[in-house]
C-alpha cells in the first residue's frame, strides 16, 4: 500500500483499522527487517562534476551524488554510504586487506554493504585506535570493521588501544610491542583504505572536541591545520604538521595511504571543505565519495585560492 500504491499512512491506517503511529512503527520494522530496502542509484551522480574532480585532484574516481542540501544529515549520510559500498563491493578483489578509520560516514558505508562470499580471504582491519570512550560504539572503528567482516565473510582485526593515549612513554611501549609488529605489518599490506576526513572548519561538532577537546582544537588553528585522516593533521597543501598530539597517537602513518590500490575518502558538507581539499592536495586519496554541493564547494575554494 505505501510503496506500491503509494497511499499516505493516514490511509492506510483508515484501511486497515489501526491508528498512524502504528502504521509508522510496521514500515520502520519492515525497513529494520529488510522486508523493504531502499537504495539511491549512484550510477546517476553528476559525472560532469565527478569528472571535472577526477582531471583538477588526478583522481581514480569520483562520485558526486546530488543531495539536496536541506535533507537530513542521516539522508545524506545513508546516500553516501551507498555509493561507497557499491563502488567497494565492485573493487574487491580475493585476498584483499580493507582498512577502516571510524566516524559515521565510515559506519554508514558498512550499514549500505550487502552480505556477500564473491571474495576469498578478505581482512578487515582498523587503521586507528579507538577513540576511548568518547564516540557512540556504532561509530567505534572495531565496530566498524566487525560488522564489515561479517558481510563480506571475511576475518577481521580488533584495536585494543586508544588513538591518542595519555603518555608518550604508553606509545612507546605500545609500538614495541609483539602487537603493534602484528598489525603494522597488515597496514602496510592493505590494498583498499576507508577514510572519513576530518576538518578544522567542522570542529563546533561534538565528536571533534569531545575527541580531541576544546584546547586541541585552538592549537590546531594556531598551525594552521586544515583537516585529517586518521588523527594525522595536515595544513591546506596536505603537508602533514606535528601537533602535540602527534607523540601520543597510534593510528597508520599517513604515508602508507599513498601505497593502497584505492583510498576511498567519503566525506561532505561545506565545513568539511578545507579538509577535504588539503586532502586531496596532498595526494591522500585517489577516491572520493561526496555531494553535489560539496563538489561544486571544492571546484570553487580551488579555483579561488591564491598562490
Amino acid at each position: 500500500m505505501y510503496y506500491e500504491q503509494n497511499l499516505t499512512q493516514n490511509e492506510i491506517a483508515a484501511k486497515i483499522g489501526v491508528n498512524r503511529t502504528s502504521v509508522s512503527r510496521m514500515l520502520k520494522k519492515m525497513r529494520d527487517e529488510g522486508i523493504v530496502k531502499i537504495t539511491i542509484n549512484y550510477d546517476l551522480n553528476d559525472l560532469s562534476l565527478a569528472k571535472q574532480l577526477e582531471q583538477k585532484f588526478q583522481l581514480e574516481k569520483s562520485i558526486v551524488i546530488p543531495v539536496d542540501p536541506a535533507q537530513p544529515t542521516h539522508v545524506t549520510l545513508t546516500a553516501l554510504g551507498q555509493a561507497a559500498a557499491r563502488f567497494l563491493e565492485a573493487h574487491l578483489q580475493d585476498h584483499d586487506v580493507i582498512g577502516f578509520s571510524w566516524g559515521s560516514a565510515l559506519a554508514a558505508v558498512v550499514d549500505a554493504l550487502e552480505p556477500s562470499e564473491q571474495c576469498d580471504d578478505l581482512l578487515c582491519l582498523p587503521m586507528i585506535g579507538g577513540p576511548a570512550g568518547k564516540l557512540e560504539s556504532r561509530y567505534h572503528v572495531n565496530t566498524i570493521c566487525f560488522k564489515a567482516a561479517e558481510k563480506l565473510k571475511a576475518r577481521s582485526i580488533m584495536i585494543d588501544v586508544p588513538a591518542i593515549v595519555e603518555k608518550e612513554s604508553t606509545r612507546d611501549d605500545w609500538m614495541h610491542s609483539h602487537y603493534y609488529d602484528e598489525i603494522s605489518a597488515y597496514w602496510k599490506k592493505i590494498s583498499i583504505a576507508l577514510v572519513g576526513i576530518g576538518s578544522i572548519q567542522n570542529t563546533g561538532h561534538a565528536t571533534w572536541r569531545a575527541f580531541y577537546g576544546h584546547e586541541s582544537v585552538q592549537h590546531f588553528k594556531e598551525k594552521r591545520i586544515v583537516g585529517d585522516l586518521c588523527s594525522h593533521f595536515f595544513d591546506d597543501a596536505g603537508k602533514e604538521i606535528a601537533t602535540h598530539l602527534s607523540k601520543r597517537t597510534l593510528s597508520i602513518p599517513l604515508d602508507v595511504l599513498h601505497h593502497t590500490r584505492y583510498t576511498i575518502g567519503v566525506a561532505e558538507s561545506k565545513g568539511k571543505i578545507p579538509g577535504i581539499l588539503g586532502a586531496l592536495h596532498g595526494r591522500h586519496l585517489n577516491v572520493l565519495i561526496t555531494t553535489e554541493e560539496t563538489a561544486k564547494g571544492l571546484l570553487a575554494a580551488d579555483k579561488h585560492k591564491m598562490p
